[in-house]
């Protein structure tokens, strides 16, 4: 049989393929003519043949028929058989495979072996792919490698220990006593990874942190070895870009990181090496970027001294202005985790932090973006506000609905006044609108309502921004809603923040009847302009035909939510047109109540949110149940949770008369009892039973109870059923706390 072709010439013939599939043919013939080597148990040529194999195994190809012949290789007694036998053996063998267990007892006589480059193999190979029973089985021969002098195997030995006790975490105690003497070691590679060691040590065990905190005094050791290596002269042996071994210092940073972390004594003791670290550094190359890098996440971890912290920011601030990326945004991540502890120190830096929102880069103006959100406070709200929202109208789409997220919350949290906070929510949903989260609509229709000396300038602000331009939607939801409740406002041209515009009450329909015809327009917009329009019926004089002209056109719409809104509408229109003004007044200011009694969840325009449930006498009386939603929708938003909890198999209360009537029957078989108001130590609560004697009677019990130390006075309570019904009151008064009412 003819020798097989080198490696080399096989490396040549593969890179003149010109296509995969000639690539994939020379292979296939290569990989027959090497299982007909191993067939035939050629000895001359196994070694070349693995190594071949190996190179297409790195080309992606199957090579998994080597294995055997890999632990073939590992039992030669050659030097070149073993190193390829274990090469192959750790691209090959994982600990899946059962085969890897032959390994076993060559590796331990390997270990053994007089040899140091053969002792050197066979640690390689066991801190790649042991698996635990090998680490079991050999970890008393990697211990004692470990204790020898000779530092070429010393610093493998410590590596495969790594392994061991990333594998056997109880074997970690069999390496401690070699570890007293491994920082003593002049040789940089021992170093080293004796440092590796020993992090893994104090990483997976709370008890060796201990021991090398208290017993061994480790940081002094660390100390020294760090102070060595900045104050050593040039070593050409060492030296990476004018700086002595920078690989040993990380690693001896990230030690005391885990050291100093929650220990006082460690932290005060490594204080004034970080300093010396963090002034002596060279920053023009990458290379002492990376070592300042470390020393600020160390200086940031443990209880380091205020100054140094500062001075670590201070860091972190000159790499913002460098021009490689990857050190501008670890940079801003950094920041972004001690923005919380050092607030004023990243404060200093708020200038650059604010030029990265300009970057190209977007993994930087996302970061930049989050940490500007963090540097906002009562002080700086309206320039770094400013920056946002011109951030806001250039970023990507990718950004807009955090960004947009961010500047509201911001703006409810430090807002100097409302008419601000009401332009710069405005400002986001013209520049921003349909990116921004489903709350905004309702928190902003909230603001409006409860900043009362705002509306006639919020609604001329909305009619102006929405003239012709239906594209951003939670605006002209907004627009819609603040012109339905506003509209008399805006005609009237009662602004005095601004100059105000003259419209007609004709002008202010159009708009609402284009958004309800335009394409643009969302069903839950079509809404929310619909009932403006019906609003407008009793706050305009000379267009309340024309409103009902639009209100019975949509009754017969294909949308199902229009025309139910249109039926509704339009029975007010006649059945009970005497009930319109009352129905469609204006909106109430929204209290948020905070308290620690019973808590009911209302949904308000569409947004559900926590509130007290409280009745508002006199015109609100007591709300109905299910039935009764769709009059309660009047007043906007697509769904309304009912205020009373029902039973889920029964029919809410009727209370309301004609108008709760409208869609049916109503009675009051299964509402619970429940509390109408709680406020300054008065309570009053509902309680509801059908007469035993007459069903058509329903016997509703109010119970009024006071419970503060003082006596109430002037308590009045007053109760009104419409013309259909009969009211019939009863006064129970009582000594205690409570009065009853039926």
């Amino acid at each position: 049989m003819p020798a097989p072709i080198r490696l080399r010439e096989l490396i040549r013939t593969i890179r003149t393929a010109r296509t995969q599939a000639e690539e994939r043919e020379m292979i296939q013939k290569e990989c027959a003519a090497i299982r007909s080597s191993f067939r035939e148990e050629d000895n001359t040529y196994r070694c070349r043949n693995v190594a071949k194999l190996l190179y297409m195994h790195m080309l992606g190809y199957p090579a998994h028929f080597g294995q055997l012949e890999c632990l073939k290789l590992i039992a030669s007694q050659k030097f070149t058989d073993k190193r390829i036998g274990y090469l192959g053996a750790m691209l090959l063998l994982d600990e899946r495979q059962d085969v890897h267990l032959l390994m076993t007892n060559c590796i331990k006589n390997d270990l053994n072996h007089s040899t140091q480059y053969v002792q050197g193999l066979a640690l390689c190979t066991l801190g790649c792919m042991g698996s635990s029973e090998m680490c079991r089985d050999l970890a008393g021969e990697v211990e004692k490698l470990l204790k020898t002098s000779n530092s070429y195997l010393r610093k493998k030995a410590a590596l495969c220990a790594v392994h061991v006790i990333r594998k056997v975490p109880e074997l970690m105690e069999m390496f401690l006593p070699a570890t007293k003497n491994l920082l003593n070691e002049k040789n940089h590679g021992v170093l080293h990874t004796s440092v590796v060691l020993l992090t893994e040590m104090c990483e997976r065990s709370p008890d060796m942190l201990a021991h090398f905190r208290k017993n061994e005094k480790l940081v002094p050791q660390l100390v020294r070895i760090l102070k060595n290596l900045i104050m050593s002269g040039y070593s050409p042996e060492h030296d990476v870009s004018g700086i002595s071994d920078p690989f040993l210092q990380v690693r001896i940073l990230r030690l005391l990181r885990i050291l100093g972390r929650n220990d006082d004594d460690s932290s005060e003791a490594m204080n004034d090496i970080l300093a010396q670290v963090a002034t002596n550094t060279e920053t023009s190359k990458n290379v002492g970027n990376a070592i300042l890098y470390e020393t600020v996440l160390t200086i940031m971890d443990i209880k380091s001294e205020s100054g140094l912290r500062v001075l670590a920011i201070n860091i972190l601030g000159r790499f913002l202005l460098n021009n490689d990326k990857n050190i501008r945004y670890v940079a801003l991540t950094s920041l972004l985790k001690t923005v919380q502890t050092d607030h004023n120190a990243v404060q200093r830096h708020r200038s650059t932090i604010v030029d990265c929102l300009k970057d190209l880069d977007v993994s930087i103006k996302r970061r930049a973006m989050e940490l500007s959100f963090a540097l906002v406070n009562g002080n700086n709200v309206r320039g770094m506000m400013k920056e946002l929202l011109y951030f806001l109208d250039s970023c990507e789409p990718e950004f807009k609905a955090d960004c947009a997220s961010g500047i509201f919350l911001a703006a409810e949290k430090y807002a100097p006044s409302k008419r601000w906070h009401i332009d710069t929510i405005m400002r986001v949903l013209t520049t921003a609108g349909s990116y921004v989260r489903d709350d905004a609509v309702p928190n902003l229709i909230q603001l409006i309502t409860n900043s009362v000396e705002m509306h006639a300038y919020t609604v001329q602000r909305l009619y102006k921004a929405i003239l012709g331009d239906y594209s951003q939607q939670p605006l002209v939801q907004v627009a819609s809603w603040c012109i339905g409740e506003y509209g008399d406002l805006l005609v009237s041209g009662q602004c005095e923040e601004e100059e105000p515009i003259q419209v007609t009450e004709d002008e202010v329909l159009d708009i609402l009847e284009s958004v309800l015809i335009s394409n643009m327009s969302a069903s839950v917009t079509r809404g929310y302009a619909l009932t403006a329009i019906m609003k407008l019926s009793t706050r305009f004089t000379c267009t309340v035909n024309r409103i009902k002209k639009v209100v019975s056109i949509y009754g017969s719409s294909i949308d199902v939510e229009l025309q139910q809104r249109a039926v509704e509408y339009n029975a007010l229109f006649k059945k009970y047109d005497h009930m319109r003004p009352a129905l469609l007044e204006r909106m109430p200011v929204m209290e948020k109540v905070t308290t620690n009694g019973p808590t009911e969840i209302v949904q308000t325009n569409g947004e559900t949110e926590t509130a007290v449930l409280e009745t508002k006498p006199p015109h609100s009386g007591l709300q109905p149940g299910s039935q009764a939603n769709d009059l309660l929708d009047l007043l906007g938003g697509n769904d309304i949770t009912p205020v009373i909890p029902t039973a889920p198999t029964s029919k809410p209360a009727s209370a309301g008369g004609e108008l709760l009537d409208l869609l049916g029957d109503l009675n009051l078989t299964g509402i619970p009892s429940i509390t109408a108001y709680n406020k300054n130590g008065l309570k009053i609560d509902f309680s509801f039973e059908r007469s035993n004697t007459n069903p058509s009677v329903t016997v509703i019990t109010i119970q009024a109870s006071n419970s503060t130390e003082l006596d109430m006075t002037d308590f009045v309570f007053q109760a009104a059923v419409p013309k259909v019904e009969l009211l019939r009151a009863t006064t129970v008064m009582g000594r205690g706390p409570a009065a009853s009412t039926s």
